[in-house]
């Protein structure tokens, strides 16, 4: 068992514990206080230092905010003020604006007035004016103005023609220059004999004993060699010379060779007739051979096929009004060949076209039809290119253009046809042409003569001044020059001169 007074020694001495514990903690919470009392004053020291503080820095900004507001305010009323006297200012300048353009009104006014009274006195004038006129005329106002039409038309026609004249010869200068010029170019540098190889189908004999030989035995000979070359012999009364006619030159030009070498032979049977002929046909296919060859060669024209090169030799004997074909070819191939590098276009399609464009005379006499279009087909069958089948079919005007080189072949081939000294033409068609020429010129109302020159390029007409004025005479030019497009056929171009001569004659006595 415990001791008691152990026991109450404990329990004195714990709450003794105790109540020192309670007072050091009384102690402690006192200084707390008292340290927490000291803090919060000096933070409420301090708050109010800094809210004097902040107060006097309130105090400048506000001080300040209303120095700035009222020197705005300053600022903005001066500008107000100069605002206000600009306006006054252009107040008073729109006031004398607006009272001097009353004053212009009323001065406009009054000159309205002034020029209506003015026009009312000009249209009575005018009146009064057209009254006398009619009184001494004796014309009303619409004849009067009838007549003024009349001339007004007459002097715009003159103007007219006058203008159209002017433009005309402008234009004709400029056109006439360009194309002088390129076709002057192309003929200087394809320069070619004016004199054209003519076919021969005239045969020399030695005497005319050789004609009964050629003939034989009752005409066997004569039998034989037609038979074997197609062709006729016309044995006449021309002394010392035999006709060789046919249609195929080829075949003329075998029979005229064969025969040649069958009199100076002297052997003429059928059997010598037959190997002669063989011969000749062999020689006159190597000459084609040879004359293709050399045309190409000149033209510069290479790789064309071998068909191709013979039709171009068959045309050695093939004319054209007196024209050699080849030449006509070769000379067109480099005629179309400058023209074409003057202008810019394929030098070498106008080249090829220029060669090829009359090809289909060689077969013309085996198949029908013209022959632009016979060439043009000889040339698709052998593939040549589109433009070039162009300008073969299409330099006569039988098909459309469809390239430039086209055109540039038939100005080459008229060239060549057209040039002096390029084709014969018989008396009887010559004469005929003048005669045509005249005759188309004096079908006119007014013509009083007319005269064919320079060999049928030219058709001078002389008319009655008093039917045909100035005008008439230029419309009367160009009726004739279509009458004459329409009905004549003629190589190159015609010129037509309308001539209108006035003359005043007086005798002095």
């Amino acid at each position: 068992m415990t001791d008691p007074v152990v026991l109450a020694v404990l329990v004195a001495a714990s709450a003794g514990a105790l109540v020192l514990g309670f007072v050091a903690r009384g102690l402690i919470a006192n200084q707390a206080v008292k340290a927490a009392g000291e803090k919060a004053a000096r933070i409420v020291a301090e708050a109010r230092a800094q809210q004097k503080e902040l107060i006097l820095q309130a105090k400048d900004e506000q001080v300040e905010l209303q120095r700035r507001m009222e020197e705005e305010s300053r600022a903005r009323r001066n500008e107000l003020a100069g605002l206000e006297r600009r306006l006054q200012q252009r107040d008073e300048q729109l006031d004398q604006r607006t009272d001097v353009l009353a004053e212009r009104d009323r001065k406009l006014t009054g000159r309205e007035r002034e020029l209506d009274d003015q026009r009312d006195q000009l249209a009575q004038a005018r009146s009064e004016h057209l009254a006398a006129l009619e009184r001494v005329s004796g014309m009303s106002i619409a004849e009067a103005k009838s007549i003024l039409l009349e001339q007004v038309r007459e002097e715009a026609e003159h103007d007219a023609v006058r203008l159209t004249r002017s433009i005309e010869r402008s234009a004709r200068e400029t056109a006439e220059e360009k194309a002088r010029d390129v076709v002057v170019t192309a003929i200087q540098r394809v320069m070619v004999d004016h004199t054209a190889e003519m076919t021969v189908t005239v045969v020399p004999i030695p005497s005319d004993e050789m004609k009964g030989r050629i003939i034989g035995r009752e005409g066997r000979n004569i039998r034989a060699l037609e038979q074997a070359t197609g062709i006729d012999l016309i044995i006449d009364d021309t002394p010392e010379s035999v006709l060789v006619s046919g249609f195929d030159p080829v075949r003329r030009e075998v029979a005229r060779l064969a025969l040649t070498k069958l009199i100076q032979d002297g052997r003429i049977h059928p059997g010598r007739i037959e190997e002669v002929v063989a011969k000749a046909r062999a020689e006159v296919e190597t000459a084609i051979r040879q004359a293709g060859e050399q045309a190409v060669y000149e033209t510069g024209v290479p790789g064309l096929p071998p068909e191709i090169i013979r039709l171009l030799g068959r045309l050695r004997y093939r004319t054209s009004f007196g024209q050699n074909v080849l030449r006509h070819v070769t000379e067109t191939a480099g005629l179309a060949a400058v023209i074409a590098a003057e202008v810019g276009a394929d030098v070498g399609i106008a080249k090829l076209g220029g060669l090829l464009h009359d090809i289909g005379k060689a077969v013309d006499h085996e198949v029908e039809g013209p022959h632009a279009a016979i060439g043009a087909d000889i040339a698709r069958k052998h593939k040549l290119p589109d433009r070039v089948v162009n300008a073969i079919a299409a330099h006569h005007q039988e098909v459309e253009y469809t390239c430039i080189e086209s055109p540039i072949v038939q100005i080459a081939d008229a060239i060549s046809a057209s040039r002096p000294g390029a084709r014969g033409e018989t008396v009887a068609t010559y004469v005929k042409r003048l005669e045509d020429l005249q005759a188309i010129a004096e079908s006119f109302t007014g013509v009083e003569r007319s005269f064919a020159v320079q060999a049928g390029r030219e058709v001078r007409i002389i008319v009655r001044p008093e039917e045909i004025d100035d005008i008439a005479q230029t419309r009367l030019a160009r009726e004739i020059v279509q009458k004459i497009e329409e009905s004549l056929t003629y190589p190159g171009q015609i010129k037509v001169t309308v001539i209108r001569e006035t003359r005043a004659v007086e005798y002095a006595k």
